[in-house]
Formats: structure tokens, C-alpha cells, sequence
């Protein structure tokens, strides 16, 4: 067991390792992704990767109209 200034010190350094990361990727994904397909609610960056995945997903369906 450790006492004094080494206890201090081990909780200190495990409270820095156990805290959690400033920011979050989900927060910066929903900010990033805008374009959602109707069909099936996948969300996408832009127009052209909507067009992608209606080429690929949905073939015989034709992709929505950009709304700009």
C-alpha cells in the first residue's frame, strides 16, 4: 500500500486517465452528416453521395431532387 504524497499522486494520475475525452465524434457526426435517404433513413455528407447510394441501394428508384 502506498501513503502520503504516492496516494495522492496514483489517484491523481488515475483520475487523468480515467476521464473522459473533451468532445464527442457523434456530436461532430451529426454535424457533418446532412442528406438522409427517405427510403431507408441512412444519413449521408451530400448530394453526390445520395446519388451514390441510390445507384447502389436503390437501383430502380430515382434519387430526390437537389434542394439547394
Amino acid at each position: 500500500m502506498t501513503r502520503g504524497k504516492q496516494k495522492i499522486e496514483a489517484q491523481r494520475r488515475n483520475a487523468e486517465k480515467n476521464q473522459k475525452p473533451k468532445g464527442s465524434q457523434l456530436d461532430a457526426r451529426a454535424v457533418a452528416l446532412k442528406v438522409s435517404c427517405p427510403i431507408c433513413k441512412v444519413q449521408l455528407a451530400n448530394e453526390k453521395q445520395l446519388g451514390d447510394h441510390y445507384g447502389s441501394k436503390h437501383p430502380k428508384e430515382n434519387p430526390p431532387a437537389v434542394s439547394s
